[in-house]
């Protein structure tokens, strides 16, 4: 006889081999059968990062004598009856696998009770119970997992440091309390407290818990619900962000998960708005009906499928982008709190009635542009005296002692023309960015201004990039996808790949207007290209699309518009070390207000740095 069944000791170390991974693991699935038994306290205590033991305990419902017992046999579960609870899964736990699966690599003891007798102990080892009795009648259930892989030395060879191990369970500890903010968490690590949480069911609470004070306080909130779903949670200003995407935390139903769709939906919100290679913080929260969600993909219960996954991408897409239409971006300084504790240094003015006289005169003479908003006019009496007297007798306007803001004036004024007549602007994008009065330049760099909230240097190119960009998006959206003959037909040649992937989707080029002709030896010729290709790109864009063909066998024509308005903006912007006169500086800053993100480059770099004037006075010990 070949075929043999196989023991539940041996099944059960299989099964572990999925559920059980690491120390991790282990206290992920403790913790999620606490929260399951309606538990509002969890403590978790653990030796050497694990290895050496994990002690859960709890304040839920625990378990009889009798339930306790058959909760480590295999597939023993309360919560799911029949196939149909597999598509109404509203609990973490649903599988019976894990305790079966922890106590047969471990040595495991449980002390629960459900509060109304003596409570229950039971010892095992390797998953076959030793010993047994009574304990004490305190709600709840507390369990101890020592020894872990004592009787699987094969398994303790892949694990990691001491360092590392505990940096997971860290990890996943704060997943758990973002999760369940309601839930009030505390963990030791060699008897030394290693987090904590409040349980007050407040989210932000719990992420300047888990990543600071000063984090969650450049945490927007954000909140959108459909039919079908319910969006809540935080998301961190694009002037916070990490070196992975790991710092992006996703709960359904209350289970944190992985997807890869969401977690795209999130970083095509933030576009444009986060510098290459960098990610953002966000922690959101998804309610929906269970039938919408299938959990049961893998064992872990990390991955799951959704029905209605495109309508959720674009949900959660819009409704972070929609928060940043209503946000000032502006990077600021680090502030100290501007009203407690604010003492100023007095300073004597032995001629306030002059200083009143001038500004009555400033007002009527000002242009009517300063009083487009209910800023006051950020330049004192005699600096706004002395500009009207130059307005009036047509004098130039001084040198700035930063820089010399005349030395060499742009000379085709940023292609105003080129953005002006394009931009859109909606009701509400000046009010994103208050007006700003240019004062000089650094370094034929860096645009120097000021208003009544403080002080604020605008990176030049930046700022062009970012006007140029919209245009061009703008430009390259509406065009149709009509061919444009070519005079002077432009030839390619690949390598051996890439000319078998060119072949086999052919019919993907011609569908976005692209026709290759075979030319031989591995050339091609292109005698005519959609028309919203620009002009000088042509070259950059075909092999663009080859790359698409041969890294997702498909072209996104939206995409490769968008990468190609990124490319034109760049290089026609104006660069550093050119120097911008007065009129050009102010008129560089007015059309950044009119476009809808003014706050980043296409590439993610900040635009614009503020220094309130509290944080000015602060640095010249004006305020103490």
């Amino acid at each position: 006889m070949k075929i043999f069944q196989m023991s539940d000791a041996l099944a059960n170390k299989i099964a572990a081999g999925e559920v059980v991974e690491r120390p991790a693991s282990v206290v992920k699935e403790l913790i999620e059968n606490s929260i399951d038994a309606n538990s509002t306290w969890i403590k978790v205590d653990i030796s050497e990062a694990g290895l050496q033991e994990i002690k859960i305990s709890d304040n839920g419902d625990g378990m009889t004598e009798e339930d306790c017992e058959r909760a480590f046999l295999r597939h023993a579960t309360s919560k799911i009856r029949n196939e149909s609870d597999l598509f109404h899964v509203n609990t973490l736990g649903f599988r019976g696998e894990a305790l079966a699966s922890i106590a047969s690599v471990s040595r495991l003891t449980i002390k629960t009770s459900p509060g109304d007798s003596a409570g229950t102990f039971l010892s095992l080892e390797g998953g076959k119970i030793v010993d047994r009795g009574k304990s004490d009648a305190r709600k709840g259930s507390e369990i101890t997992v020592s020894d872990l892989f004592f009787n699987t030395p094969a398994r303790l060879k892949y694990m990691k440091t001491i360092h590392t191990e505990l940096g997971h369970i860290t990890d996943l500890l704060n997943r758990l309390s973002l999760s369940h903010p309601n839930i009030r968490f505390e963990a030791t690590h060699n008897g030394k407290s290693l987090f904590k949480t409040a349980g007050t069911g407040d989210m932000l609470q719990v992420i300047s818990q888990v990543y600071g004070i000063g984090v969650a306080k450049k945490m927007l909130p954000i909140k959108e619900e459909t039919l079908d779903f319910a969006v809540e949670g935080y998301i961190a200003k694009p002037e916070v962000t990490r070196a992975s995407r790991s710092y992006i935390s996703i709960m359904i139903n209350g289970r944190f998960i992985k997807s890869f769709p969401l977690t795209q939906a999130i970083m095509r919100a933030y576009h444009t708005l986060l510098p290459i290679g960098r990610s953002p913080i966000v922690v959101l929260s998804i309610k929906m009906d269970p039938i919408l969600v299938d959990v049961n993909v893998h064992p872990t219960k990390l991955e799951v499928r959704f029905s209605k996954e495109k309508e959720l991408c674009g949900l959660i897409e819009k409704t972070i982008q929609s928060k940043f239409r209503q946000t000032t971006l502006i990077p600021e300084m680090e502030q100290g709190n501007r009203e407690k504790n604010k003492t100023v240094q007095p300073s004597l003015d032995f001629d306030q009635e002059k200083n009143n006289q001038l500004n009555t005169v400033v007002e009527k003479s000002q242009p009517a542009m300063i009083h487009e908003t209910n800023h006051s006019s950020p330049l004192n009496a005699d600096q706004e005296t002395q500009l009207q007297e130059r307005e009036v007798l047509h004098e130039p306007e001084p040198l700035n002692q930063l820089t010399h803001v005349n030395k060499a004036p742009i000379t085709d004024n940023y292609d105003q023309s080129e953005t002006n007549s394009t931009i859109k602007e909606e009701p509400t994008s000046r009010q994103r960015i208050p007006i700003m009065y240019p004062i000089g330049q650094l370094h034929g760099t860096y645009i120097l201004a000021q208003n009544d909230e403080g002080f604020f240097m605008i990176d030049q190119h930046a700022a062009q990039e970012r006007i140029k960009y919209e245009f061009f998006k703008e430009k390259l959206g509406n065009t149709i996808n009509e061919s444009q003959e070519l005079l002077l037909p432009l030839t390619f040649e690949f390598s051996k790949q890439e000319s078998i992937f060119i072949e086999h989707h052919k019919h993907e080029l011609e569908k976005v207007g692209l026709f290759l002709e075979d030319f031989g030896n591995q050339s091609y010729v292109i005698r005519s290209h959609p028309n919203w290709f620009p002009k000088g790109f042509e070259e950059e864009i075909i092999r663009e699309m080859i790359e698409q063909i041969m890294n997702e066998e498909r072209i996104d024509v939206e995409e490769i518009r968008e990468e190609a308005a990124i490319l034109m903006s760049c290089k026609r912007s104006i660069k550093a070390n050119h120097y911008l006169n007065h009129d050009d500086m102010f008129r560089l800053l007015e059309d950044l207000r009119k476009t809808t993100d003014p706050f980043t480059c296409p590439h993610g770099r900040p635009i614009i740095i503020h220094f309130s004037s509290y944080e000015l006075e602060k640095m010249f010990k004006r305020v103490m």
